[in-house]
C-alpha cells in the first residue's frame, strides 16, 4: 500500500512509537519558531534546562505580536529576545520584519520537513509541502534542546480539489468551505492533505492562506504536495536548492476523503463570533460596518494586497469606514512599493500598519462600541478586537476591499470582471532584517528587563486532591477566554504574577481573587475546552493560581498538552451528561490519583458539597503521566537528566 505525504513525513522523522492513529508518537524536529508573545516563555523554559545551543536545523525567533510599545515592556522583552537568540544559536527576525509564518514562508521553510511553532497557525507552512505543527512554547524548548516532539498519530484526511476557483472566489473561501461543513472541532485528530487536478490552480500563497486557517478546524496540521508550483515559488525567493518534490502514491489510502469543487464555490463569510459560522456573502450583504482590516497571517502576501490596491485604486474607501492594511512581511511592504500599490491604498484612504500581526492579536485598532468590523483574518472570537461588543466577521481580502468602499458587507462580484494579479516571477530578496547567530555565543551576555519574573513551577502531583470548583464553563472555551490577549494584557508574557489579573476575566471578573483565595481549585467547561491560540500562558496561569485539575468533555490538542507540560490533571467526562450537575462553588475530591493514573483507570470525582460521585477518564500516554507525576516537564526533564 502506498503513503500519504503526511505518513511520508511522519516516517522520515518517527523517533518513538508506531504509526497508528490514536498512539503517541516522537518526531525529530527539523526547525522551529516563535513569537515573541510566546517566546520570551519559550526561551526561559529553555535557559532553565541548561543547554548550551540549540540542537535543531534551523530555529528561528520572531518579532511581529507585541510591537505597540507603549511603555518600556515589549522593548524590554525584544532585546532579551534578540540577546537570548544570539546567546543560543538562533535567528533573530527584527520588528518589522514581518509575520513569522509569512516569514518562514518565504524565507525558511523547506518541503518534507518537520516545524514545530510556539503559535497555532503554524502549519501555514503546509502550503510549501512542510510538516508544521503548533505547540506550546516549552515542548518548542524541548525540540530545540534535541529531544522529540511528542503528539498522537493523526488520522489523515484527503481534501480532493477539482475544478478551478471562479472570478471572485478566492482560497480563504476554499477553508471557510471546510469550516462550514465540518465545524472548529471537525479536525481534532486529523492533518488534512490536500489532492487533486485543482491542486496544481492554487500558487503557494494560496494554499498557505488554506493550511494557515486549518488551525480553526482543530487540526493537527494541514499540508499540500510540493510540486512544480512550489518550485517556482521557491525559485522567485532565490530558494531552489530547497525544493524537492513530494507527493502522495497513486495507491495512498486515507482515512477520510472529502471533494470540494473549486469551480462551485463562491465568496463566503464567518459571522459572528466563530470563524465556523460561515455563510455565503450574499445572504449578508448590506450589513453596514464600521471598520475593516485587511491582512494577518492568513492574507498578507504580495498578491493578496496587489489584489486590494487594484480593486480600490481611483476610489475613496466609505466615509463611514476605517480601513487598515498589514502587510505580511517587510518583502511584501517593499514590493507593493516598488509596483505603486502602496501609493494606490494610502491615495483610496487605507491606514497602513507596519508589517506585524496588529489588529488580528488586538495590538490597536479596536472597532468602536457595538461597532461591525470585517477582516480577512483566522478568528473572529468575541473581545479579541479590544472592544467586547464589536461584532467581527472574516473574509477574503476581495470581499473586504470591496467592502471597504461600500461601507458595507458587499459580494465582489457586483463589482463586475476582477483583475488579475499574477504571482511575481522573482521576488525582492533582502535579509537585513534577519541576524544570524554567531557560531559561538557562550559570551554574549543576555539583557533581561524587570518585567521577566522567575518562571512558576509546581511539585510533584499529590495523591489526594481537594478544592474549590472555581469555574464551571460552557463549549468552546477559547484561550482568550482564558488567558486574554490584546495591548494591556499582552506586555505582561514574561510577568505570570502581573498575567494573573487576567484570568478567566471574560467569563468571570472575580476569578482571580477568588482562585488565590481558595489556594487550590477545579475547572470544568464543556466540548472543545481551550480552542484557538497555543499560548502557553493559558496553562502556566491557571497553575500559578492554584488550579490542580481541569474536567471537561472534550479538549483542544494543544492546550490539553499544555496542561500536561505545567501539571494540572486533564480529565474528561466517562459520561459527558455528568457536566450539568456540577456547580461553581462546590468542593471536589480526587483520590488515590497517582495509582489510578499509572494503572490507566478512571479516576472517582468526589462532589463533597452535593453528595455524588462521577467517572473521569485522563487518557495519558505512559510518558505523559511521568510527566504529570513529576509535577510538569521542567520537573520531568531535570529527573531525567
Amino acid at each position: 500500500m502506498g503513503e500519504t505525504i503526511t505518513h511520508k513525513i511522519i516516517r522520515e522523522h518517527l523517533v518513538f512509537g508506531e504509526m497508528k492513529p490514536g498512539r503517541e508518537i516522537g518526531l525529530r524536529i527539523d526547525q522551529t519558531l516563535t513569537q515573541d508573545a510566546t517566546g520570551t516563555m519559550t526561551y526561559l523554559q529553555f535557559e532553565a534546562m541548561g543547554r548550551d545551543r540549540v540542537r535543531t536545523e534551523l530555529s528561528v525567533s520572531y518579532v511581529d505580536h507585541n510591537m505597540l510599545q507603549t511603555d518600556f515592556r515589549n522593548a524590554d522583552d525584544h532585546r532579551y529576545l534578540q540577546t537570548v537568540a544570539a546567546r543560543y544559536g538562533l535567528y533573530f527576525s527584527r520588528p518589522g520584519n514581518g509575520i513569522c509564518h509569512q516569514v518562514h514562508l518565504e524565507r525558511f521553510g523547506v518541503p518534507g520537513k518537520t516545524l514545530l511553532g510556539s503559535d497555532s497557525h503554524t502549519p501555514t507552512a503546509g502550503g510549501l509541502g512542510m510538516l508544521g505543527i503548533g505547540a506550546g512554547g516549552l515542548d518548542v524548548a524541548v525540540a530545540m534542546a534535541g529531544a522529540p516532539f511528542y503528539v498522537t498519530m493523526p488520522r489523515v484526511v484527503l481534501v480532493y480539489l477539482e475544478g478551478r476557483l471562479g472570478p471572485w472566489v478566492s482560497a480563504k473561501d476554499v477553508i471557510l468551505e471546510l469550516l462550514r461543513r465540518l465545524t472548529v472541532k471537525g479536525g481534532v485528530g486529523k492533518v488534512f492533505e490536500y489532492g487533486g487536478p485543482g491542486v496544481e490552480t492554487l500558487n503557494v500563497p494560496q494554499r498557505a492562506t488554506i493550511t494557515n486557517m486549518g488551525a480553526e478546524l482543530g487540526a493537527t496540521s494541514s499540508i499540500f504536495p510540493s510540486d512544480e508550483r512550489t518550485r517556482e515559488f521557491l525559485a522567485a525567493q532565490n530558494r531552489a536548492g530547497a525544493w524537492r518534490p513530494l507527493a502522495a502514491d497513486p495507491d495512498a489510502e486515507y482515512d477520510e476523503v472529502i471533494t470540494i469543487d473549486l469551480s462551485a464555490l463562491e465568496p463566503l463569510i464567518a459571522c459572528p463570533h466563530s470563524p465556523d459560522r460561515v455563510v455565503p456573502v450574499r445572504e449578508v450583504a448590506g450589513r453596514p460596518l464600521d471598520q475593516v482590516c485587511i491582512g494577518s497571517c492568513t492574507n498578507s502576501s504580495v498578491a493578496d494586497l496587489e489584489v486590494v490596491a487594484a480593486i480600490l485604486r481611483g476610489k475613496t474607501v466609505h466615509p463611514r469606514v476605517s480601513l487598515t492594511i498589514s502587510p505580511g512581511s517587510k518583502q511584501a511592504l517593499t514590493m507593493i512599493a516598488q509596483s505603486g500599490a502602496l501609493a494606490a491604498l494610502v491615495a483610496a484612504g487605507a491606514r497602513i500598519l507596519e508589517a506585524g500581526c496588529g489588529p488580528c492579536i488586538g495590538m490597536g485598532q479596536a472597532p468602536v462600541s457595538g461597532g461591525a468590523s470585517l477582516r480577512s483574518f483566522n478568528r473572529n472570537f468575541q473581545g479579541r478586537s479590544g472592544t467586547e461588543d464589536a461584532q467581527l466577521y472574516l473574509a477574503s481580502a476581495e470581499v473586504c476591499a470591496a467592502s471597504a468602499l461600500a461601507g458595507a458587507i458587499t459580494d465582489p462580484r457586483d463589482l463586475g470582471a476582477p483583475p488579475q494579479v499574477a504571482l511575481p516571477r522573482s521576488f525582492v530578496v533582502d535579509d537585513n532584517m534577519i541576524i544570524p547567530p554567531p557560531a559561538d555565543g557562550r559570551n554574549i551576555e543576555i539583557v533581561r528587563g524587570p518585567n521577566i519574573k522567575p518562571l512558576p513551577t509546581r511539585g510533584p502531583l499529590e495523591d489526594v486532591i481537594e478544592g474549590e470548583l472555581l469555574l464551571v464553563a460552557g463549549d468552546h472555551i477559547t484561550t482568550d477566554h482564558i488567558m486574554p490577549a490584546g495591548a494591556e494584557i499582552l506586555p505582561y508574557r514574561s510577568n505570570i504574577p502581573a498575567l494573573s489579573n487576567y484570568a478567566f476575566t471574560r467569563l468571570d471578573p472575580t476569578f482571580p481573587e477568588r482562585a488565590r483565595r481558595a489556594g487550590k481549585g477545579f475547572v470544568i467547561g464543556g466540548e472543545n475546552y481551550g480552542q484557538g491560540s497555543s499560548r502557553e500562558h493559558a496553562a502556566l496561569v491557571p497553575m500559578y493560581l492554584g488550579v490542580q485539575a481541569v474536567l471537561v468533555k472534550s479538549f483542544a490538542r494543544i492546550h490539553r498538552a499544555n496542561l500536561v507540560n505545567v501539571g494540572i490533571l486533564p480529565l474528561t467526562f466517562q459520561n459527558p451528561a455528568d457536566y450539568a450537575r456540577f456547580r461553581q462553588g462546590d468542593r471536589l475530591r480526587l483520590e488515590d490519583v497517582r495509582r489510578a493514573l499509572q494503572a490507566g483507570e478512571p479516576l472517582r470525582v468526589i462532589n463533597l458539597t452535593q453528595g455524588f460521585e462521577c467517572l473521569a477518564v485522563a487518557g495519558l500516554s505512559p510518558r505523559e503521566v511521568e510527566v504529570l507525576l513529576a509535577g510538569g516537564m521542567l520537573n520531568y526533564i531535570k529527573q531525567q537528566a
